[in-house]
């Protein structure tokens, strides 16, 4: 029963949301049981997890949901929010595939300790390992390759099950207009864009990039972390990269009140990406943005890894969470 009951609460959610997401404000209104639960068996430094062990969706499979919130968490005040990609990976690595973690409670705490950035929460969905591809990958920008080579990456992407469908819309649907009213309605957060942030790494930096440039209403900016401009295995004459830049090109959001954060390594897969730096640095700056609101960082003999991500992680959060 209660399973139905939230389920109709997603679509009353969903319906009273403009297809542009312009004002979230609409269901403040609104209140709910807590379908977010206390979930103890994770190993943190700080704070507390709590996860939907199945959020449902009719844009996506369902899947986990964890939401962290910082030690002292209190309704008596508003959080900004951070909607991280690949949420099994964030917090604990004891129960990760490599043992590796990307560290987030222990730097968002040790971040607002220290005043550095403002109050947050971070919401992480999980990624399916079959679908991940499919749901991060910009969908919009394939839509722009030629038949050709739209045949050529097909037949590269051997990894991905055959007659898959890219669900990069999808993917942001289901973030947007189902996900964000629920946090929304269940916890103390603030709900305009100057306060809400999306972030992830490889092709969880892609989807960053594709959420802030389809919601620019939503996202007030992006952290995008050893991004796989590539966007499927690198290959020799790939057309996948200058695709993904050409729509960044054609899709920046204003850089008066966005911020861009982009970063990449030298070693194993970024290996493949300082390639791409100056054309991401002459895209952005040509659209009006600077060292105020952009960054394009370089870790020399860093490598593609959840360890090499969590020394660095305070980096991008003080850059978009930072104190006025």
């Amino acid at each position: 029963m209660k399973h139905q009951y939230f389920i109709i609460l997603i679509l009353i959610l969903g319906l009273s949301c403009r297809s542009e997401v312009k004002n979230q404000d609409v269901i403040s209104h609104q209140k709910s049981e807590t379908y977010f639960k206390d979930y103890p068996k994770a190993r943190l430094e700080s704070g507390k997890l709590m996860r939907m062990d199945s959020f449902p969706s009719k844009y996506i499979t369902p899947r986990p949901v964890d939401i962290w919130l910082p030690k002292g968490y209190s309704k008596e005040k508003k959080y900004a929010v951070v909607y991280m990609h690949d949420g099994q990976m964030l917090f604990d690595s004891t129960i990760t595939w490599n043992k590796q973690e990307w560290k987030v409670d222990e730097w968002a705490s040790k971040l607002m300790d220290e005043n550095k950035t403002k109050d947050f929460i971070v919401v992480a969905t999980h990624n399916i390992k079959a679908e991940r591809w499919q749901d991060l990958f910009p969908e919009k920008a394939f839509a722009k390759l030629s038949e050709e080579d739209k045949v050529l990456i097909n037949q590269q992407k051997n990894h991905i099950k055959e007659g898959s469908k890219l669900n990069g819309d999808n993917y942001l649907k289901f973030l947007v207009k189902e996900l964000k009213p629920i946090v929304d309605a269940e916890f103390s957060v603030h709900k305009n864009k100057e306060n809400t942030f999306v972030m992830g790494s490889s092709m969880g930096g892609l989807m960053s990039m594709y959420a802030i440039c389809e919601y620019p209403d939503v996202f007030g900016g992006a952290g995008c972390i050893s991004t796989h401009w590539p966007g499927a295995q690198p290959i020799d004459n790939n057309p996948l990269p200058w695709a993904i830049l050409k729509y960044m090109e054609n899709n920046l959001p204003d850089p008066t009140d966005h911020k861009m954060y982009f970063d990449y390594g030298t070693e194993t897969l970024d290996a493949h990406y300082p390639q791409y730096a100056p054309s991401v640095n002459e895209i952005l700056i040509s659209k009006g943005y600077s060292e105020n609101n952009f960054k394009n960082l370089k870790f020399e003999g860093t490598n593609h890894s959840e360890n090499a991500w969590n020394k660095r992680l305070d980096i991008p959060f003080t850059f978009l969470l930072g104190q006025d």
